[in-house]
Order: structure tokens, then C-alpha cells, then sequence
């Protein structure tokens, strides 16, 4: 029987198929775009190779669009109408059923199930990364910590992919605020594996949670090019180099990056990648300033995007560039379509309880921002602040929400929460020039002009240092 390079016994007819297999995992594990053509040789090796179709299936439910949903379910209906299960190993069998809950929309159990196989096979390389991706898209971050802390006493030095299995440590272990030790397992993850871009973004993360915006530009430039070109998670790194700009003081800077990579001429306009185009262009919004034109271009870009419902976080990056470009219409539009969908029975469905409880709210509230309703969307956002993880993404995704909470409790005069807000995040990050910002804010809301003078002289010092 053949194996994988990890050891592990496959159903494939041959070792080319297998070859390619394990050439696809290891493109996956760098997000390399070879991973889809890997995955097709494997499968032109061997059309019946249970785990190439259950590779090729995840790939397509992964990227968060729902014409690629029905394409991979097209596929792997396929593949099932013509395998017989009984026939197949106890990992594949399991595999498929994880496959079969995502297609369902079942988030929760597919990775109940991936986490199943990863017990059962710790070494199981596919079954950790997609179950590390199931808990992101969940906001699960303990599971996120857990799943691959759970696995790594199977894996070895010496394994070719034991570095990658400590870059998904590492952003787990940010995502649970364990920033110390995040740092220190990310930072040795680059180590072992300088391309590892999935580890660098973790300690680029793990630099943002605290504050520490001049390291966090000094680390990418100083690897620019093991992280800026050639994957499918450049655009990713290079949203959070514009975040340090911002906190820098540097907008210019962070509009050249929007310009260029997040949504430039070249910009490949998936999902993923437009959600850090509205998730950077909506920090300018909140401090009034005006990129309507910018605005405009993202918004025609995420229309064919967003008709349907598939995941309450892309619903909400939508949103926002609706709302940035002024079509109030187009943005109560989406809102009523996910409204007629709570309300329709989706049983098992991880998006409808999503759209329920956060991603609704947190679209009614962009509107009303823009209409200077502070009041409604402090009614909104104030009761979920504490579950908008249950959306997905990451705490740097996610601080958009919390940052339009923070600002409409500003605006809206209520400074004895907005003050409380502001605590919370000076004390997390007193590194952070926006946090000292904010504090002069309120402090002036407040009549202490003392008080926010010093705020004001702490967020220049920052800058400066």
C-alpha cells in the first residue's frame, strides 16, 4: 500500500499519485497556487484517489465564495457516486465525512470530525491545516491553539513540515493571547522554514496585538522577500504592513499598499483578499477620511460577490464598501436578503446562527454609522462585543467592529463607555498610538484637558520613538 511522506497509508493506485499528493500538501502548507495543480496531476494519476478528491473538495470550500462551494460539491459528488466507501480506509472514510459536513455548511462538525482524525492520526497534515482554517473561518481560538498543540508531540525536527506545524501553533497561541510564547514559536518557525509565510504572519500578529508597530515593519522589511511575492497570502502580509503604517502615522504609505496590492489593477478579487481592502479603507472612513473613489471601485467588486448568503464575515466587508461609496441602497439591500435567510429554517448551517447573532448586527450598525445614528450603533455592536469572534477571522480582522463601537460611543457622547472602552485597549496596548488618540478623545469628552493633552503628547512620543 502506498503511504504519504508523512507515513501514513493511502488509497492511491500509484506513487505518482502520490507524489503529487504530497507535492499539493506541502504547496498548501506555503499557500502556493501549485497546490491546485498538484492536486489535479494527482488526480489525472489516479481520477479515483480517495484523498485527491477530498483535497480538491476542501480547496474549493475553503476560499469563502459560494460560486467555488458549488463547484467542489459538483466534483465531489462525482467522485461519490462512483467510490465505495466500505472499500476504503477508516482516515479516507473520515475524510469524506468532514467533506460531506462542509458541503452541508456545517462548520462546527467538520471540524469536529478533522479534529476525530487528527486524534487518531496526529501526523495527518491535511487533516490539521483544513481543521486550522475550520476553526479561523469559526473564530475558535482555543481550538485554533489546541488542535495543533495537540498533534506536535507526533511530529519530529526532522519532519519536512515541522516548521509549518509551528507557524499554525504560533497563530493559535497569538489568537489565545499567549503573545510571549507566540513570538518565540513563530519566530522559531521562520527558522526552520524562512518561506513559511502562514508563521510569519503569526508573529506579525502577534507584534500588532501589542502594540508594536515599529518591530512589526522592521520584521517585514528585513524578510520582504521571503514573504511580499509568490503565494496566495502576500496580500494578506501586506494588509498588516499597512496597519503598522496607520499606527505610524503614515497614510500615504498605507494607501500606496492599498493601491498596489490589496485592490491595484492587478488584484485577483477574491473574497479573502477584498476583505483587507474594506477592512483597511474602513479604519479611514472612521477618522473621516474620504476615499470615495476607492470606495466605489471595491464596492462594484464585491456586488457579484455578496448576492448570496455563505459567510457572515465576507457579508460584512460587503457592507462597509457599500456603505464607503454612499450606496446606502445597495448595503439595506444585502441586509433584507440576510434577513429573509435568518429567517428560514437552516438546520446544521454554522452561516445562519453566524448571520443571526454578529453578522447582522454588525451590518445594520455600518449603516447607521453612516448616518451618524451613534446611538443605534451602540445598542448594536455594545451587546455582541464580546462574540463577534463567532464570525470568524482574526482579533486585528475583527477590531474594525470594535473601533466603529469605540467611535460611535465618542460621537455619540457617551464617554462613560467610551472611556471604558478606551481603558481596555491602552491596557492590552500601551504601545499603540491610536489608543492614546482615542484616550485624548475622551478625556476632552470628559472636560479633562489635562488628561488628554498628556494622551495627545503619549500618542506623538509613540510615533516619534
Amino acid at each position: 500500500m502506498q503511504t504519504d511522506e508523512h507515513g501514513l497509508p493511502t488509497g492511491a493506485g500509484g506513487p505518482a499519485a502520490v507524489r503529487h499528493y504530497d507535492a499539493a500538501i506541502h504547496a498548501l502548507l506555503h499557500f502556493r497556487a501549485e497546490v491546485d495543480a498538484e492536486t489535479s496531476a494527482a488526480l489525472r494519476e489516479d481520477p479515483g484517489f480517495p484523498l485527491a478528491n477530498v483535497l480538491s473538495a476542501y480547496l474549493g470550500l475553503l476560499t469563502t465564495e459560494k460560486e467555488d462551494a458549488r463547484t467542489a460539491r459538483k466534483g465531489f459528488r462525482k467522485f461519490r457516486a462512483r467510490v465505495d466507501a466500505s472499500r476504503l480506509l477508516p482516515r479516507e472514510r473520515a475524510h469524506i465525512e468532514a467533506v460531506e459536513r462542509l458541503l452541508d455548511g456545517d462548520l462546527l462538525t467538520c471540524g469536529a470530525r478533522l479534529a476525530r482524525i487528527s486524534e487518531e492520526h496526529p501526523r495527518d497534515a491535511l487533516a490539521l491545516i483544513v481543521g486550522h482554517q475550520i476553526d479561523f473561518f469559526t473564530g475558535d481560538a482555543r481550538s485554533l491553539r489546541d488542535r495543533i498543540g495537540g498533534a506536535l508531540s507526533a511530529w519530529h525536527e526532522d519532519d519536512r513540515h515541522y516548521g509549518h506545524l509551528l507557524g499554525m501553533y504560533a497563530f493559535g497561541l497569538e489568537e489565545s493571547g499567549h503573545y510571549d510564547r507566540s513570538e518565540e514559536v513563530g519566530l522559531r518557525a521562520v527558522e526552520i522554514n524562512p518561506k513559511d509565510v502562514w508563521a510569519i504572519h503569526a508573529v506579525v500578529h502577534t507584534y500588532e496585538m501589542q502594540g508594536r508597530f515599529r518591530e512589526g515593519i522592521a520584521y517585514l522589511d528585513a524578510r520582504l522577500d521571503d514573504w511580499s511575492t509568490g503565494t496566495l497570502f502576500n496580500v494578506h502580509n501586506w494588509w498588516h504592513y499597512a496597519l503598522y503604517a496607520l499606527e505610524a502615522g503614515d497614510t500615504a504609505r498605507a494607501l500606496e499598499i492599498y493601491d498596489d496590492v490589496l485592490h491595484g489593477p492587478d488584484a485577483r478579487e477574491t473574497a479573502l483578499e477584498m476583505l483587507d481592502a474594506s477592512a483597511l479603507l474602513w479604519r479611514l472612513l472612521l477618522e473621516d477620511d474620504d476615499q470615495t473613489a476607492r470606495w466605489a471601485a471595491l464596492a462594484d467588486a464585491w456586488a457579484p460577490k455578496a448576492r448570496e448568503p455563505f459567510y457572515a464575515f465576507n457579508d460584512m466587508h460587503a457592507v462597509m464598501s457599500y456603505v464607503g461609496a454612499g450606496r446606502i441602497t445597495e448595503a439595506e439591500k444585502l441586509i433584507a436578503s440576510r434577513e429573509s435567510y435568518v429567517a428560514s429554517e437552516r438546520p446544521g448551517v454554522t452561516n445562519h446562527a453566524m448571520t443571526a447573532r454578529v453578522g447582522l448586527p454588525v451590518c445594520r450598525a455600518l449603516v447607521a454609522f453612516r448616518r451618524g445614528d451613534h446611538g443605534r450603533v451602540v445598542e448594536l455592536l455594545y451587546p455582541i462585543r464580546h462574540r463577534v469572534n463567532e464570525c470568524g477571522g482574526s482579533h486585528a480582522q475583527r477590531d474594525a467592529v470594535q473601533r466603529t463601537l469605540l467611535e460611535s460611543a465618542i460621537r455619540g457622547g457617551r464617554f462613560d463607555l467610551a472611556r471604558l472602552l478606551v481603558s481596555e485597549r491602552i491596557n492590552v496596548r500601551p504601545g499603540s498610538p491610536f489608543n492614546w488618540l482615542k484616550h485624548a478623545a475622551v478625556a476632552e469628552g470628559l472636560g479633562d484637558r489635562a488628561a488628554a493633552a498628556a494622551a495627545r503628547a503619549a500618542q506623538c512620543q509613540l510615533r516619534k520613538s
